[in-house]
């Protein structure tokens, strides 16, 4: 498997990234932060900082978390002026 068919395995599997074996242990914690930062019903507890820590650097999770929450940002800002995707990355609906 190309690295390219590797990437669009992800991409079909990202809805459900829990049951998907394409994710490693790395991505699988960096998705779960994902969805907890971005759902307002959810939160970043201690074991889940414990677990990020063990895959990425404080600097790292610094970065990782100014990119979540500009993908948040964007997420709101964008529909509140109209902009529409571009059909890069479409996920399907909840």
């Amino acid at each position: 498997m190309t690295e390219i068919e590797g990437g669009e395995a992800k991409l079909a599997d990202l809805g459900d990234w829990r049951k998907s074996s394409a994710f490693s242990d790395l991505e699988r914690v960096a998705l779960e932060y994902a969805e907890r930062i971005t759902y307002t019903d959810q939160r970043v507890d201690g074991a889940l900082f414990e677990r990020l820590k063990a895959h990425f650097s404080e600097p790292q999770i610094v970065e990782l978390t100014a990119a979540i929450a500009l993908e948040n940002f964007r997420s709101k800002f964008n529909p509140a002026l109209g902009i529409e995707a571009q059909g890069f990355c479409l996920l399907p609906k909840r």
